[in-house]
């Protein structure tokens, strides 16, 4: 059974089309240059309208994460047992995202990720996919 997809809406389009290049994005604010996540059409700390979409680093750290061993859902049986995890970006924001390719026993807190695109979803994975 196919995983369900995103439905991008017309403030998150830009973001998926960037992901499907391979590229992270993330909301900069031009007037306070503060970073954001989740889309939103303000800044989040000063409120000016329209923050910008910039390219993330890719990397960050772990932040928390559980192994999914059991789901309800019949479109993620397959993937079990599976990382859901929040990662703090460099540019200081947590985005929710699976980590792949890590030993689920490797995993800590504060351990070192990046960006990879699997499916054509965002996740994370150790720097240079070992783990």
């Amino acid at each position: 059974m196919d995983r369900p997809r995103p439905i991008p809406d017309a403030l998150t389009q830009p973001y998926w089309d960037a992901v499907a290049e391979g590229r992270l994005l993330v909301q900069r604010c031009d007037a306070c240059e503060r970073h954001q996540w989740y889309p939103r059409a303000h800044c989040v700390v000063c409120g000016a309208a329209d923050p910008a979409w910039v390219d993330a680093k890719g990397t960050g750290r772990l932040h928390t994460f559980t192994v999914l061993e059991k789901t309800p859902n019949p479109e993620f049986q397959g993937e079990l047992p599976y990382v859901l995890a929040i990662v703090q970006l460099d540019e200081g924001v947590r985005v929710a995202a699976n980590v792949v390719g890590v030993d689920h026993d490797a995993l800590t807190c504060e351990m070192p990720l990046e960006v990879t695109f699997v499916d054509g979803l965002p996740c994370f994975t150790s720097p240079g996919g070992s783990g």
